[in-house]
């Protein structure tokens, strides 16, 4: 079976599709299920000596790749051969690519952006960002979306499309249970910092050849600006506190020649971060919707090169 194809087909029900109301309504979603077991055994374990909660985190991140990867491996044992088992196999992996909700999270905000209603705007992105929504001016919320949607393309798009490619339905699964508990419990805080940290650091190790791969491509499909991309991402990525989201991000600043990072507010706490593509100007209104296109030409990119594996 070509695990190419089978992800290329995911991806392209995906996108015309998303993930429908009435499907979450009556059954939820893969990774709302795989969250309600790690707030559990979060819940019932996050405690004691630092070194016991960081012994505890880690069984935590085998015991949810187990939960996840063993129905998939099962799953993929049973597909048959041929056109059905990649059909049937992309129907499986469908819900764990979310091309169409990050689109449609991110046009929720650039739409209102472009429009000068601010208000709806940082109401909007609210929902895709965990700054203060409030300190936004208008290229504040630009900057914001359009650092998500890079962000995002690697982790919610990208890199479980290379792990299906690389490892079929487990390879999907395992890497979506993994980022789900890095973004559940991998952050530096008092509550989390041991007993998260080995699942912020797999979800590092796993990101790091699809987030330059994301920003490669991200590149390459701004067409006439890919040579300036590449430029931006190869001199700033680095500077991103994350050892990740920079290539996707700085790519992103270089195509749309803007800056996007730099200081930003969570809660009371001013984040010094540094700038990426620092002499660019600020996004103008208009700079989120040429960010979503530049991520559709990117969705198609990623399909022809799928496409393109599923020949060989």
């Amino acid at each position: 079976m070509s695990t190419a194809a089978l992800m290329a087909l995911a991806l392209a029900i995906d996108a015309a599709l998303g993930w429908p109301a009435w499907i979450y309504a009556r059954i939820g979603h893969p990774v709302t299920w795989l969250g309600r077991l790690i707030t559990a055994l979060e819940q019932r374990w996050n405690h004691g000596p630092a070194r016991h909660r960081r012994a505890k985190g880690a069984l935590v991140v085998v015991l949810v790749a187990l939960a996840a990867g063993l129905p998939a491996a099962g799953a993929q044992w049973l597909l048959p051969d041929g056109a059905w088992g990649v059909i049937l196999g992309a129907v499986l992996a469908w819900p764990l690519i979310a091309a169409r909700a990050l689109h449609d999270h991110v046009m929720a905000v650039a739409r209102p952006l472009a429009t000068g209603d601010l208000t709806a705007a940082r109401a909007a992105v609210a929902m895709i960002v965990g700054r203060d929504p409030a300190q936004l001016d208008s290229a504040g919320i630009g900057r914001a979306g359009l650092e998500s949607l890079a962000e995002n393309t690697s982790d919610g798009i990208v890199a479980p499309v290379f792990w299906g490619v690389v490892a079929g339905l487990p390879g999907i699964a395992i890497y979506k249970a993994v980022n789900t508990m890095d973004s559940m419990i991998g952050h530096r805080t008092e509550r989390f910092e041991d007993f998260g940290k080995t699942a912020a650091r797999l979800d590092d190790a796993l990101n790091i050849i699809p987030a330059r791969l994301t920003g490669l491509i991200l590149a390459l499909a701004t067409g006439r600006r890919a040579k300036l991309a590449l430029t931006v991402m190869w001199r700033d990525a680095r500077a991103h506190r994350s050892p990740n989201a920079g290539w996707p991000e700085a790519a992103m600043a270089g195509a749309l020649h803007v800056r996007l990072s730099g200081p930003r507010i969570y809660a009371n706490r001013i984040a010094q971060e540094p700038w990426l593509n620092e002499t660019a100007p600020d996004p103008q209104p208009q700079a989120l919707l040429a960010g979503l296109a530049l991520y559709r030409r990117a969705m198609i990119a990623l399909a022809t090169g799928l496409l393109g594996l599923a020949v060989l």
